[in-house]
């Protein structure tokens, strides 16, 4: 889905700025035409279109300055792309300001790149508004494997939904994980080497028969999502309701996003999927989910991942590890520098379960969080510094993480949640932009 964007000019101006407003709306059309749709433009003063999510001013003029009650009339984002560049000049910055001070929600993007993820986050907005469809499997959440744990989480509880629903206008689908088991056990072997006879899946130590019952779940969930129609992600109660099926949908997330751009997420965390697509409509950057195991929370965090010691680190306070399943987490190969599949960890799940060891590359990361109250996100800024092995454990290949701002006990106090977002480059910068979209709060580290 594109932004709809309404282009406002203002009146009584000369040949000259006639002529390079025009040629700037060629240009935007250009630039932006991927991520926007532009209306035809209208003067200033008049009715905005019913249809338009936010407006551009490709040319700003002295006029700005005597146009207040006009201007005070504008209550959708107002994006400024003045440049032949598409950014803003900086000889519009004191406009510019002057629209902040006037009350109006302006952005002022100074690259390309930027100005995009804006023009994403206001189509992702309305998209949203209409209604988008999430899809989640499971049955009694919380009451399985594990419930002394699982019978936490906040986002199995239904005032979670109510206030996701409401908040985005979204829509969240509950089908049975243990009918999705017994449908994908219904699939032939025939069906699911067909289905995956031209998947390129670097595997190690897993047999057919195991990688078979992984395509399976694909195929099964696949049924769903085309019933239900308009799917934009899905996720299942992998982990707690992990005996209604034979094989984990590690393989099903990763082939769905490879194949049909749909996102993902682990053991039906709701308010993680939410996020994830808050994030990743605006940025289309590598995105992941994981488990964060700051090096402060000591034995608590070691004993789960039965593990002795934490890495061997200077300022061990501002380290985390990053650890899922037994691995890293779960991540489309598209999105990795290393990626395969491997037999099961975890002793929660099946026998003939699989599991995803995959890296990310190392360097700056953002772990970003929308809280519970769907008011507030958090932002941190990481590094990967490197991958750490435990033989034996449920750590078997898991990421060092660093905080950047050396805040690790700041870190422990604003954390939501154990399962955090971890997103390619430092994108709090365009993060914080988006945040002003969905009248966020933005807590940054």
């Amino acid at each position: 889905m594109k932004a709809t964007i309404a282009v406002i000019r203002f009146d009584n101006i000369n040949e000259r700025e006639q002529t390079t407003f025009e040629a700037q709306c060629k240009n935007l059309e250009n630039l932006y035409g991927d991520v926007a749709t532009f209306l035809p433009p209208i003067t200033i003063g008049e009715s905005l279109p019913k249809e338009a999510d936010a407006v551009v001013f490709p040319q700003l003029v002295g006029q700005a300055y005597s146009q207040t009650e006009n201007l005070k009339e504008i209550s959708l984002p107002v994006i400024i792309l003045t440049s032949e560049f598409g950014t803003v000049e900086m000889w519009d910055w004191e406009i510019v300001t002057y629209l902040r001070d006037a009350g109006l929600n302006v952005f002022s993007p100074y690259s390309v790149e930027l100005a995009k993820s804006i023009l994403r986050a206001i189509a992702s907005k309305r998209q949203m508004r209409e209604g988008v469809r999430f899809l989640m499997f499971q049955d009694d959440p919380g009451e399985g494997m594990q419930a002394g744990i699982f019978k936490r989480f906040y986002w199995w509880e239904s005032e979670c939904t109510e206030a996701l629903e409401k908040t985005f206008g979204i829509r969240i689908f509950y089908k049975s994980y243990k009918e999705l088991g017994v449908s994908a056990k219904q699939i032939s072997d025939e069906k699911a080497r067909e289905v995956s006879a031209a998947w390129d899946i670097p595997m190690e130590g897993v047999t057919e028969e195991n990688y078979l019952r992984a395509v399976k779940v694909y195929i099964a969930v696949k049924d769903v999502i085309a019933e239900i129609g308009g799917v934009e992600g899905v996720g299942a109660n992998c982990l707690n309701e992990s005996f209604h099926s034979d094989t984990t949908p590690c393989l099903a997330w990763n082939m769905l996003y490879e194949k049909d751009g749909l996102l993902w997420v682990c053991e039906g965390d709701t308010l993680s999927l939410i996020s994830k697509f808050l994030f990743y409509s605006a940025l289309q950057k590598p995105i992941m989910m994981t488990n964060i195991y700051p090096f402060l929370m000591g034995m608590a965090a070691l004993k789960h991942e039965k593990i002795d010691s934490f890495p061997d680190v200077d300022n061990p306070d501002n380290h985390a590890l990053g650890v899922h399943c037994g691995y890293f987490g779960l991540a489309p190969q598209s999105f990795c520098d290393r990626w395969v599949l491997r037999p099961k960890v975890l002793e929660i799940v099946g026998d003939d379960a699989l599991m995803v060891d995959c890296r990310m590359a190392t360097g700056p990361i953002t772990m970003a969080k929308l809280h519970s109250d769907m008011k507030k996100i958090t932002l941190i800024a990481c590094e990967i510094v490197d991958y750490v092995q435990y033989p034996g454990s449920d750590c078997r290949n898991g990421a060092l993480i660093h905080y950047l701002g050396d805040n690790g006990h700041e870190v422990m106090d604003a954390l939501s949640s154990h399962h955090a977002l971890l997103i390619a480059g430092d994108q709090i910068p365009v993060l914080k932009q988006v945040a002003r979209i969905f009248d966020f709060d933005v807590v940054t580290m």
